[in-house]
């Protein structure tokens, strides 16, 4: 059976994904039968078609894998990184680091797993992974 979220307009995997986001888990699939971990939820891993994904919590480990900087005028909280890790795990996923000025974050650099809400309304917005240097 699907999981469908109305609110969000998603089906499925993605719809559970956030889901779980709402309850502050980091959570990612992973094959029954391999051990192979896939993000972004999907219904299947890609290349060897294996659809026994279960869903487990993610160690919240990662390494920068590559990292640019957004500008954005000051009024509007200034420039924000836009990275992509390498989760613990194996997969590569597209984030943000928070808590370290965009310029100073390196390739290799090991960071750690939240969930937040990054909106000036918290309330409001949907709640996201974003990664910290790991001694933050």
């Amino acid at each position: 059976m699907d999981i469908v979220d109305v609110a969000q307009g998603e089906v499925g995997p993605i719809a559970e994904f956030w889901s779980f986001l709402r309850e502050g888990r980091f959570m990612i699939q992973r094959s029954a039968s391999t051990g192979a971990c896939v993000f972004y939820p999907r219904i299947m891993i890609p290349g060897t078609g294996e659809s026994d994904l279960e869903w487990v919590e993610a160690a919240g480990r990662a390494t920068v894998y590559a990292n640019t900087m957004v500008p954005r005028p000051e009024e509007h909280g200034g420039a924000y990184s836009l990275a992509l890790v390498d989760l613990e795990e194996g997969p590569r996923m597209l984030t943000r680091i928070e808590g370290i000025a965009p310029e100073d974050i390196r390739i290799g650099m090991d960071v750690v797993a939240r969930v937040e809400r990054l909106r000036e309304d918290p309330e409001d917005a949907q709640p996201v992974v974003v990664f910290y240097p790991e001694n933050r």
